[in-house]
Order: C-alpha cells, then structure tokens, then sequence
C-alpha cells in the first residue's frame, strides 16, 4: 500500500486500504495487480486520468502523420506539365509526405512502355537530392509506379530517413489506466514475515 506521496503503508486488506483512501477524500488505484502481494496506491483518480490524457495529447502534438500522395503522368506528358508535376512532388517531399509517381499507359501507349520506363527514371534523378526510392518502378497493369519517401522529417535537422523495413515492428498499444478497487469484504491480515537475523 503506497500513500499519495508515494510512503509505503505496509500490507493491509482490501477494506483497510479502502477505508484509508476514502478517508483521505481520495481513490484506492490497483497499480501492480501481478505483484505478491498487489500494489495499490492512493491517487486522484480522475486528476491521474486528466494527466495521463494531457501527456497523449502533448504527444500527438509532436507526431506528424505522414500521408502518401500520388502524382500522374502520361509517357507523352509535355516538358511544361512533367516539370510542374515534378515541383509538386518535391513540394511533398519537403513537407514530409511520401509519393507515389505513376505513369499511365492507355491504349497503343502500352507499346511504348520504355518512354514510359525513361520518364520514371529521370523522374527519379531529379529529386534524388530530396527524396529516396522506397519502392523501386514496378509495373503493374497498364500503370509503372514507385514510391518516394522524404530523405528527412519535416522540420529543422533530424535523421536522414530510412526505407520502410520489410517486416515492420508490431504496433505498441498504449497502456491502460489502471482499474480501481473495488470494495470488498474484510479478510484475515497475511502473516507478517519474520524479521532476517543477523
């Protein structure tokens, strides 16, 4: 049983500490149920869960979810509209996002795949400086595609940015609060242990 500064009470019932708890206007909070025996502690419960809630949110403040945008081409897309597109692409490169460049065959074009192949690979050249192939040109279909990733996260500094790994890391689930004890009928007090002689 730990108090709400953190001094430890020592070993009582689940009723003991209740008592306790509501005696001091404040909650009994289970905090190491697989602990022997369980650790309680005396807590605001709803400040802690204020807390706790103001602490994600600081931290979602900080994360930049990164989005994938898609830009098209055609294998005979004029001079003036590939350079357009290719600033747009580095726009979203600069601001985080990854890109996905596709160039789309229709029709005869099919016949013409290495225009096609041509275009994606000076495509690719030209915003080396600021991005990284994360998925190399593939066709799929009538569509050749690849992904670019931003070389750096947005913002001042930071690491340079790394290709996705093949097998990515298990999701982390944030923890739960913790459940607060319910009441519960007085029991026998455990056998305090004998003190180590020395």
């Amino acid at each position: 049983m730990i108090d709400e500064d953190g001094n430890q009470l020592g070993i009582m019932t689940p009723f003991e500490a209740l008592k306790v708890a509501r005696g001091k206007g404040l909650d009994l909070v289970e905090v190491s149920p697989t602990a022997a025996p369980p650790v309680c502690r005396i807590i605001n419960y709803g400040k802690y869960l204020y807390q706790l809630n103001k602490r994600q949110h600081e931290a979602r403040k900080h994360q930049k979810s990164i989005e994938l945008k898609e830009v098209k081409f055609r294998p005979r897309t004029g001079e003036h509209d590939y350079e357009t597109k290719r600033n747009r692409i580095l726009q979203f490169l600069e601001e985080g996002d990854k890109v996905k460049a596709t160039i789309m065959f229709r029709g005869r074009e099919m016949a013409h795949r290495d225009l096609g192949w041509k275009m994606m690979q000076r495509l690719v050249d030209e915003v080396a400086e600021h991005g990284l192939l994360e998925t190399r040109p593939k066709q799929e279909g009538p569509n050749l595609s690849a992904v670019i990733a931003p070389k750096k996260p947005p913002g001042k500094g930071g690491p340079p940015h790394r290709p996705a790994s093949p097998h990515p890391a298990p999701a982390v689930r944030p923890a739960a609060p913790p459940a607060v004890v319910a009441p519960s009928a007085p029991a026998d007090p455990p056998v305090p242990a004998e003190p180590a002689k020395s």
